[in-house]
């Protein structure tokens, strides 16, 4: 054997240089990976781009003080190649994540058609938020209209503020305060009609993003509890909610009976 016949110090070498050779491939070569980091927040209760973000028609509404900031991560874009250094230094940052790609977006489709079916997963989120906040509250969407507008945020993850920012403008916590107490409170998860609330993923990068923008209080879909304590901002509360009725109870809670508040 040629290797045989060299002294150790050449050998090693030679038989480390393929290793070497695949390592600096596989360091330019794409990966199935996005890398996540925390984005924007937007307070449904006030206003984007100069459009409130709520508006409704057909029944009184009063005004809110505090905010309830629905919170988003940002994520490489369905065509960014990630290769093995972006996937190293992120790996070893509290303020990044690696994602599967097929996480974050659809397989087989183009960046047109992902922000497509994107926007299609807002307007359909914004719909249950809706109806949920509605039942919640025995009202009657042919008499009570709302439209939500919230330009560039695509996905279904912001439909349980939306439905609380729609009880908070029509009733509050139900006895003349607000359902937000005058805190700053963020949260995440999807909705349904029904009020069932659920997970959505990137929530770590999401309560760093929500204390970056001064909240306090982060409401959790219960399942991820976990993954939202793994790198929990300081002086952040979480509470972990399955339905609408329980993030309204609970925020009610907050200003009284501290029991009731349920923990991660």
């Amino acid at each position: 054997m040629f290797l045989s016949r060299l002294s150790r110090p050449w050998a090693l070498v030679v038989s480390a240089t393929p290793v070497v050779a695949l390592l600096a491939v596989a360091g330019l070569a794409p990966l199935p990976f996005a890398l996540a980091q925390p984005g924007q927040t937007t307070n449904v209760l006030g206003s984007d781009n100069g459009k409130p973000v709520i508006t409704i028609s057909g029944a009184p509404t009063r005004k809110t003080a505090g905010e309830l900031r629905m919170t988003t991560i940002m994520a490489t874009g369905p065509s960014v190649d990630v290769d093995l250094g972006d996937v190293v230094d992120a790996w070893f940052r509290t303020d990044r994540a690696v994602l599967p790609h097929d996480s974050v977006y659809p397989s087989g489709k183009s960046d047109k058609e992902i922000e497509k079916h994107n926007v299609a997963e807002m307007e359909k989120s914004q719909d249950s938020a809706v109806e949920a906040a509605l039942g919640h509250l025995d009202r009657s969407p042919r008499t009570v209209k709302v439209t939500l507008s919230l330009a560039d945020v695509g996905g279904p993850s912001a439909g349980l503020l939306f439905s609380l920012g729609i009880i908070d403008k029509l009733e509050g916590d139900g006895a003349g305060g607000d359902l937000t107490g005058g805190r700053n409170i963020a949260g995440t998860g999807t909705i349904t009609a029904e009020g069932k609330v659920g997970a959505v993923g990137g929530v770590a990068l999401k309560t760093q993003a929500a204390a970056r923008d001064g909240a306090t209080v982060f409401l959790v879909p219960k399942d991820e509890c976990a993954d939202a304590k793994a790198e929990l901002p300081k002086e952040m509360r979480l509470i972990p909610v399955t339905t609408l009725d329980e993030a309204v109870h609970a925020l009610r809670a907050l200003d009284g009976d501290e029991s009731k508040v349920p923990t991660c």
